[in-house]
C-alpha cells in the first residue's frame, strides 16, 4: 500500500466525518452520512492497522472515530457505561491480577510487625527508645484510644493520610525502594505501638481498636505496595512484551488500582470514623472489619477471576490504549 496516496485519496472523507461531529445540530441527511462515514472511517483504520500500520494514521483515526462513536450513540449513556464497567470489571480485574503480590506485601509487613511487637514489648531497652515511662503511660492509658473519635471530619482525615500512604506507594513504586521503605516504616510503627499496649496489659484494647478498619485498611496498602513493586518487577523482567510497552500497560492497570483504591480506603475511612470509636460492642465492630473486607476479596476473587478469564488486564481498551507497534515471538 502507498500510504501516502492512499491517505490523500480518503482525507476528504475524514475531514467532512470531523465536521459533521463538530457540528452543533445535525438534519436527517446529515446523521445519515454521519453513519456511512463513521462506517467507512472505522474500515479505513482497519485497513491501515493490516496493511500499513503507521502510528500518526492510527492515532488520527482512532481519536476521530472515538468522537463520531460518542456523537452517534449520545454522551450520557456510554459515561456511565463506562463507570459501571469501570468498577465491575476493570478495577476487580487489575486487584485480581496482583493478588500473589499482595499476600506477598502482606506477609512480609506482618513479619516485621509481629517482630517488633515482641522486641518492644519483650525488651526495656526498646521501650525506652519510645520515651520516658510517663509518656508511655499516658500514650496506653489515654492517647491511643483518644485518637479514635466518631465523626466525619476524623474520617476525612483517615481517608486522606492512608490515601496519601497509597498513593505514594504507587506513585513510587517503579523506583522499587520507596515502597519497600514506606512499608516497612509503617509496618514498625504499626508493631510498636501494638508492642507497648501488650507489654502495660492493654494488648486487648490495641486489637479491639485496630481491627475494624485496620484489616481493611491495612490491605489497601499492601495492595498499593504490591501495585508498585509489580510495575518495578516490570521494568526488570517484562516479559516476552517489549520493555516500553510493558512499562506503559502496566502503569496504565497501576493507575487502575490506584483508582480504585480510593473507594477502597473510602469505606475504610467511614469505618474508623463511625465504627471503632462509637459506643456499639466490641464483637459487632470487629464482625464489621471481617465484612468489609470479605466483601473486599469477593470482590477481587470474583469478578476479578471472572474479568481475567474474559482476558481483561485492568489495562485501557484497544481503541483507547493508543497505537502499539507490532513484534515478533
Amino acid at each position: 500500500m502507498d500510504l501516502d496516496a492512499w491517505t490523500r485519496a480518503r482525507t476528504p472523507r475524514w475531514t467532512r466525518l470531523d465536521a459533521l461531529v463538530r457540528a452543533r445540530r445535525l438534519d436527517g441527511a446529515q446523521a445519515d452520512e454521519l453513519v456511512r462515514l463513521y462506517q467507512a472511517t472505522a474500515t479505513d483504520l482497519s485497513a491501515v492497522r493490516s496493511a500499513a500500520p503507521d502510528p500518526e494514521t492510527v492515532t488520527r483515526l482512532s481519536q476521530l472515530l472515538a468522537r463520531a462513536r460518542g456523537r452517534l450513540a449520545g454522551a450520557h449513556a456510554p459515561a456511565w457505561s463506562d463507570v459501571a464497567r469501570f468498577v465491575a470489571v476493570s478495577v476487580p480485574a487489575a486487584l485480581y491480577r496482583i493478588r500473589w503480590w499482595t499476600v506477598a506485601v502482606m506477609v512480609v509487613f506482618l513479619v516485621v510487625g509481629v517482630a517488633t511487637g515482641l522486641l518492644v514489648a519483650l525488651d526495656p531497652d526498646a521501650r525506652a527508645l519510645m520515651g520516658s515511662p510517663s509518656s508511655q503511660r499516658e500514650y496506653v492509658d489515654e492517647q491511643f484510644a483518644a485518637y479514635y473519635e466518631p465523626g466525619a471530619g476524623f474520617a476525612t482525615m483517615v481517608w486522606t493520610n492512608n490515601a496519601w500512604i497509597a498513593a505514594v506507594c504507587i506513585g513510587t513504586g517503579i523506583t522499587g525502594v520507596l515502597p519497600v521503605y514506606m512499608l516497612l516504616t509503617n509496618a514498625v510503627n504499626v508493631g510498636a505501638a501494638g508492642g507497648l499496649m501488650a507489654a502495660y496489659g492493654r494488648l486487648d484494647v490495641f486489637l479491639q481498636l485496630i481491627s475494624p478498619h485496620g484489616l481493611l485498611e491495612l490491605t489497601a496498602i499492601f495492595v498499593a505496595g504490591a501495585a508498585g513493586l509489580r510495575l518495578f518487577w516490570t521494568m526488570v523482567d517484562p516479559g516476552p512484551r517489549p520493555r516500553g510497552r510493558a512499562l506503559a500497560q502496566e502503569g496504565r492497570a497501576l493507575f487502575t488500582v490506584a483508582l480504585g483504591l480510593v473507594g477502597v480506603l473510602a469505606v475504610s475511612g467511614l469505618v474508623e470514623g463511625y465504627v471503632t470509636g462509637s459506643s456499639l460492642p466490641w464483637p459487632v465492630k470487629v464482625a464489621v472489619g471481617a465484612l468489609v473486607l470479605a466483601l473486599f476479596w469477593a470482590y477481587t476473587l470474583v469478578l476479578g477471576r471472572r474479568a481475567v478469564a474474559a482476558g481483561e488486564t485492568g489495562d485501557l481498551t484497544a481503541d483507547r490504549a493508543g497505537y502499539v507497534v507490532a513484534t515478533a515471538g
